[in-house]
């Protein structure tokens, strides 16, 4: 078995694995790691052309404020809300790990399955977000406080946002029976996408230069959303906005 290995690797920290704080430096941690490099591409883009060129809006400008500012909000949402929500889980249901590591096909099935079903879920609770005004006004609007995305400001949103959707993404695994390396493998990768598409480039090795035919939306999809608000709802792919009438590919 191909990730016997890493399993067994992973196993022997099972003190950490099981801690009720290791969700919460786990999420925290890894999405920091992932905008880190993109937070580098906004300091140099002032001075360097080539960054420049790839960036989604050129006119845009690094803020030291606006930074801080996500960056005290994820902070908070992480502390004041997720990481009692995770206590409670720990003390309710506490982790199990299998001694056998899941086969590579089945934790890339899985993962995408539950890469397809967050998507879903994301693009309904996005789209009556934005069409029903009570609930834009009381719970999205945080979101949209600015119209050039940046990488932090991927979890720059209210604490019922923030449990919303990592709500979604923690059901899903469960709901499927994951193994727990099929969790963390969703959670990295679902973590990255969802910088990705708020890092505001469009470089040349993304997500949705990989992706043929047009079914991945990518940050160049997200970053039209938060400039033309009522297209691209969905996060990831872009059959349910085009299925929707709410697919945008251009900008103007």
């Amino acid at each position: 078995m191909l990730l016997q290995p890493l399993w067994t690797l992973l196993r022997g920290h099972s003190s950490l694995l099981r801690s009720p704080v290791f969700p919460v430096v786990f999420s925290l941690s890894i999405y920091l790691s992932f905008c880190l490099p993109f937070m580098l591409l906004d300091l140099l883009s002032s001075r360097w052309a080539l960054a420049r060129r790839y960036k989604l809006q050129p006119q845009s400008s690094f803020s030291w404020a606006s930074m801080w500012s996500c960056l005290a909000l994820t902070l908070y949402n992480h502390l004041v809300f997720i990481f009692p929500l995770t206590l409670m889980h720990w003390y309710l249901k506490p982790v199990h790990l299998p001694k056998e590591a899941p086969p590579l096909p089945h934790l890339l099935a899985q993962v995408l399955v539950c890469l397809l079903l967050f998507d879903f879920q994301s693009f309904i609770w996005h789209l009556l977000h934005h069409r029903v005004p009570w609930l834009y006004r009381h719970f999205h609007k945080v979101h949209h406080t600015y119209d050039s995305t940046s990488a932090l400001t991927t979890e720059y949103s209210g604490a019922v946002e923030t449990l919303s959707l990592g709500f979604f993404a923690a059901a899903n695994p469960v709901l499927l029976g994951c193994h727990p390396l099929t969790e963390l493998a969703f959670f990295l990768l679902n973590i990255y996408l969802s910088v990705e598409d708020h890092c505001g480039y469009d470089l040349p090795w993304a997500t949705h230069r990989l992706v043929p035919l047009g079914l991945y939306g990518g940050a160049r999809h997200h970053d039209l959303h938060h400039l033309k608000s009522k297209y691209n709802y969905a996060p990831y792919f872009t059959h349910w906005d085009w299925l929707a009438g709410t697919l945008c590919r251009q900008h103007d």
